[in-house]
């Protein structure tokens, strides 16, 4: 008996210890959801002095210790000949664009360029490795825009596809001055696409009544639940045809030596084919680029991202800590059987 008492007074503060921390958390959390969201920060890499690094202990390893000694003395050499020069090396500004549906993620990408238009001076460049399979008009088509603001500022601008950039993807690449596509790399997809499903019969099947009220003749073309009519359905296919000239219109400014009528089919292709319709420059993967550009430019991948909010950490370790309390328990119930 006095054992089982023991043990319901360790059982009883160990829940108490739980729902405290919970409480902690909850207060926190609700606090936090009334503070305005916090500012993220823009974190930037050096890749070209990540890259010099990485040949460096490669050769330690690879070299005898006289063949590593007379590199190290060259290496002093060129540094100290650098350090003479007036003039630094012109930048390359990476930034790594992967998409959503929606785009969300060219919130970050307008922070991203707008602080590289900041700071850039004539002679620096932007590589974006694009990977997208589209989305919505709308988010991808302000994020080509956002892309054209480096053009507009007469900042070379070069797209690097390693694995998809189809429909909205394909509209952020053809802004490029220069678009480089890996051999497998899907592109193209000059299209647009909408479809929804309709339940008007199901729901009359169950005697369920829908009501849809607008002013105007088309403020819905189609609807979910209610009957579709043919006019709707020609009205809402007129505007898919309009969008898709808008997109073909773009295109075409961006690479006015391009078939358009031969590409924007809605079709995709491989790197390897798309080099030969116009519709990317050269093959080649972002790897390979960026070792190019990083033996006469300073690489520099530039990331804009969020901050963690402090409720966030105390979330993280509450829960850290009632994982590890619900492990004690388990450990001392077993050990008692």
């Amino acid at each position: 008996m006095e054992f089982l008492s023991e043990y319901g007074m360790f059982l009883a503060k160990a829940v108490t210890i739980v729902v405290a921390i919970l409480a902690v958390v909850i207060v926190v959390l609700a606090s936090s959801m009334k503070q305005k969201a916090e500012k993220g920060e823009l974190k930037l890499t050096d890749v070209t002095d990540e890259l010099k690094q990485l040949e460096k202990e490669l050769k330690e390893e690879l070299l005898s210790k006289k063949q590593f000694k007379a590199y190290e003395k060259k290496l002093k050499a060129d540094d100290k000949a650098a350090d003479k020069e007036e003039t630094s090396p012109s930048k390359v500004f990476v930034i790594d664009f992967k998409g959503s549906i929606d785009a969300g993620e060219v919130a970050s990408l307008r922070e991203e360029i707008t602080a590289i238009l900041t700071v850039a001076d004539k002679d620096d460049q932007v590589l974006v490795n694009v990977e997208s399979g589209g989305g919505m008009v709308h988010g991808y088509g302000l994020a080509s825009s956002q892309l054209d603001r480096l053009k507009q500022a007469k900042i070379p601008l070069t797209i690097c596809i390693d694995k998809v950039a189809a429909s909205g993807g394909y509209m952020m690449a053809c802004v490029a001055d220069k678009v480089y596509a890996a051999p497998f790399a899907i592109v193209g997809s000059i299209g647009v696409v909408a479809q929804l499903p309709n339940f008007s019969r199901l729901l009359k099947k169950h005697d369920i009544d829908y009501e849809q009220h607008t002013a105007g003749d088309f403020k819905r073309t189609l609807t979910v639940f209610g009957e579709n009519t043919d006019e709707g359905r020609e009205k809402f296919q007129e505007e898919l045809e309009e969008t898709h000239v808008l997109f073909k219109e773009f295109v075409s400014k961006y690479r006015p030596d391009m078939d358009i009528a031969k590409v924007a089919t809605g079709e995709h292709w491989y790197g390897q084919q798309a080099i030969e319709l116009g519709l990317v420059d050269a093959i080649s993967t972002s790897d390979d680029v960026i070792l190019g550009l990083a033996k006469e430019h300073q690489v520099i991948k530039i990331k804009y991202q969020m901050k963690k909010k402090l409720a966030d950490k105390i979330a993280h370790g509450a829960s850290m800590s009632v994982d590890g309390v619900l492990n004690r328990l388990m450990e001392r119930e077993n050990a008692v059987k």
